[in-house]
């Protein structure tokens, strides 16, 4: 809880804000209405309003109004800029007014519900009412207003235990909503999804669809949360560019090629596209998608689906269906229900009816027809409906390539690259033989296998873009997956277009955003990956620079290491690459260049293991590794290289390697001297007593 205000001992009926005030205005049984700042807590006005219960205070979107109804069978209109006077009295209800609610469409007109049975219609500046809507058997407890689309309604709850919707033109009734066994205290309409909702004294909550009526959801007593709508949004894009969503029932387009060529588009950034409205559609869609071609566009809810032209908007042909999906060649299918589906022609006409064995609870189109039971997915050809093969897998969405060679199986934790054998297939139908259980053998293989969870995805060529359920936005080419970029919002995959090497996403809030892909580096991919080198390296030039090393890490996990150690720009990726391959000169021109101690070490290491022993010499001394020096010049007997490193390693505060440098060079006084200059005094002694027993007395005097 944020605040909390003490206003009287008495029930308070009714409170609302009035936010461009930064007020709060309460009706209270006291009679009284009273007014506080919510943000310095402040009591800012009391006065008496009525003289019974107040039922309902009712706040004007625009003027500085405020109505309020009481049991007093009155309505008054209360203007804060004249001193919270009180401008207006409306009379002529005969029983208490339980509610009054402004209409959003039309500000100067206010409906009211009262006991009387009847709803009430004003207009601002008459005592008189409008029209009198005689509503319900009993009492009228609540009414509120349509603030969508163009229909006028208004819903209404009464104590007969129903909710009616009305409309205020033709003032008849649209629809009852029976399904209360007690008193309706409240009602509204859903401020943007088709949604009625309903409360009542028999303790439930009710929400219906206010396109059919129907209950969508019923609660028992207690308080609960329940989300409305969907997070993804109802949008498709085809290949030029050209963007549909739906708002609701309103249906929007946009076009990417609208941005002007002179517009510096940068990767993340909203793009500035114009929005135009196309039209609406006559359900409430839940899915729409362009067909292969972006000529027709499909919408499908309510279980209905309706083809649309893309350009004009027109309906080209419905019907009833829980899912509609296309395939590659402009055909579809629809699922009408778990046990039918119904292919159709390009014109839109019926081509078969399949019942199939089990319970089909998901299709998805595409160069196949695929059917799915909740842990496996058959394919089917969609000339004949001829089973292709079955897959045991948990499917949640499916992805083809525009090739039709490739597909994705996306599951709730992992997705699979599939690969379609469509020449083994056709040669078998072709042979007549017979079809097996599980379908035609080897139809498909499993290509790469990724433990991550696929949102949203697209094919470019060869390559599958989707983003994950930790919001990267990712490509796999080859089983490599790259991330392209961190989303710092959910967004959804819309398409990529070439001419642009751009793929675009759309958030909730119908932004379009685009981030760059450049389609050279996914053709070079592509090609590496059917080994056409040859043209792979002619497209290689058209690659930026800075895009080099995401080519060579791809190249690397291909086991292609000289190639990627010619394409690397990153010094220290190339050494480890010129490590791994053994080449030493490489590594040494990069160590050079960079003057890593750590490379110095790791080359000298490996040159030395390569038998290479004056590069090893040169990478010790640049790395400072007196230790490996030691062993190299003890092994070679190079007495002139001890020398030098026993004064190097002095120098350096490594009196150890000096010492043994000493040591095997004979020069025993020096070791003594350089044990001395230690304070290793004791160890002095021990070593003048062992090889020099006339310092003995020199060492002991110390």
């Amino acid at each position: 809880m944020a605040k909390s205000f003490e206003v009287t001992e008495l029930p308070v009926r009714s409170a609302k804000f009035i936010a461009r005030k930064q007020w709060v205005v309460a009706g209270a049984d006291d009679m009284y209405i009273r007014v506080y700042n919510y943000n310095t807590m402040d009591k800012v006005k009391v006065f008496e309003a009525h003289s019974d219960y107040i039922r309902c205070v009712a706040v004007h979107p625009t003027l500085p109004y405020v109505l309020s109804s009481s049991d007093d069978m009155l309505i008054k209109l209360w203007d804060w800029e004249k001193g919270w006077a009180c401008t207006q009295i409306f009379e002529g209800h005969s029983h208490y007014v339980m509610q009054v609610t402004f209409n959003p469409k039309d500000t100067n007109t206010f409906a009211s519900a009262s006991l009387d049975r009847t709803i009430k219609i004003w207009n601002l500046g008459s005592p008189d009412p409008n029209f009198t809507l005689d509503a319900h058997q009993k009492g009228v407890n609540c009414v509120d207003y349509f603030t969508g689309g163009d229909k006028p309604y208004l819903i209404t709850g009464s104590d007969d235990h129903t909710a009616k919707v009305w409309d205020y033109q033709t003032k008849s009734c649209v629809q009852t909503l029976d399904g209360h066994t007690h008193n309706v205290s409240a009602v509204c309409f859903h401020p943007e999804l088709p949604i009625i909702i309903t409360g009542s004294e028999d303790g439930t909550v009710r929400i219906w669809h206010s396109t059919t009526y129907r209950v969508v959801i019923g609660y028992d007593e207690g308080t609960i949360m329940v989300k409305l709508g969907r997070e993804i949004p109802v949008a498709s894009m085809d290949n030029t560019g050209k963007i549909i969503w739906a708002k609701h029932n309103e249906i929007q387009t946009a076009n990417i090629k609208s941005i002007g060529a002179d517009y510096e588009v940068t990767d993340g950034e909203r793009l500035p596209v114009a929005v135009k409205e196309l039209g609406t559609c006559d359900l409430y869609p839940q899915s729409l998608k362009h067909n292969p071609n972006g000529r027709f566009v499909v919408v499908c809810g309510d279980g209905e689906y309706i083809i649309y032209t893309a350009l004009a908007w027109r309906n080209r042909s419905f019907g009833s269906g829980l899912e509609f999906v296309w395939s590659s060649d402009g055909e579809c299918a629809v699922r009408e229900s778990s046990s039918k589906i119904k292919t159709f022609s390009k014109n839109f006409q019926e081509k078969k009816s399949i019942r199939p064995t089990f319970s089909a609870e998901k299709i998805f189109g595409g160069t196949l027809l695929a059917m799915c039971s909740n842990d496996f997915i058959c394919f089917y050809d969609w000339a004949e409906c001829r089973l292709i093969q079955r897959i045991d897998v948990t499917v949640k969405n499916l992805y083809w390539a525009d090739s039709g060679d490739l597909v994705a199986i996306a599951s709730d934790t992992s997705f699979y690259i599939l690969k379609y054998n469509r020449d083994l297939v056709s040669s078998h139908f072709e042979s007549g033989r017979s079809t097996e259980e599980e379908g035609v053998e080897d139809a498909f293989e499993v290509l790469h296998e990724n433990d991550e969870r696929v949102r949203t995805g697209i094919w470019v060529g060869d390559c599958f873009i989707y983003n994950n359920s930790s919001w990267k936005l990712n490509y796999c080419v080859g089983g490599e997956v790259t991330t392209m970029y961190h989303l710092d919002r959910p967004m959804y995959l819309l398409g990529y277009l070439a001419n642009q090497s751009r793929v675009f996403l759309v958030d909730k809030e119908f932004n379009v955003i685009g981030y760059t892909l450049l389609l050279s580096l996914i053709e070079y991919k592509t090609l590496v990956m059917r080994g056409d080198l040859d043209r792979a390296s002619e497209i290689l030039p058209t690659i930026p620079k800075e895009q080099h090393n995401s080519v060579a890490h791809f190249l690397e996990s291909r086991g292609m290491i000289e190639e990627a150690l010619e394409i690397a720009t990153d010094p220290d990726y190339k050494f480890e690459l010129a490590i791994q391959l053994g080449r030493l000169e490489i590594a040494q021109e990069i160590a050079v260049e960079v003057q890593s101690e750590s490379k110095w070490k790791q080359l000298g290491e490996l040159a030395m293991s390569s038998g290479k022993l004056q590069m090893a010499e040169e990478c010790m001394k640049y790395a400072m590794d007196l230790s490996g020096l030691l062993l190299l010049y003890s092994s070679l007997g190079d007495a002139e290289g001890l020398t030098k490193l026993a004064t190097l390693a002095k120098d350096q505060g490594k009196n150890n390697v000096a010492y043994l440098c000493l040591f095997m060079l004979g020069k025993l006084e020096d070791c003594l001297d350089l044990l001395v200059e230690s304070n290793r005094i004791p160890e002095a002694a021990l070593f003048a007593r062992s090889y020099l027993p006339s310092k003995v007395s020199e060492i002991v005097a110390l």
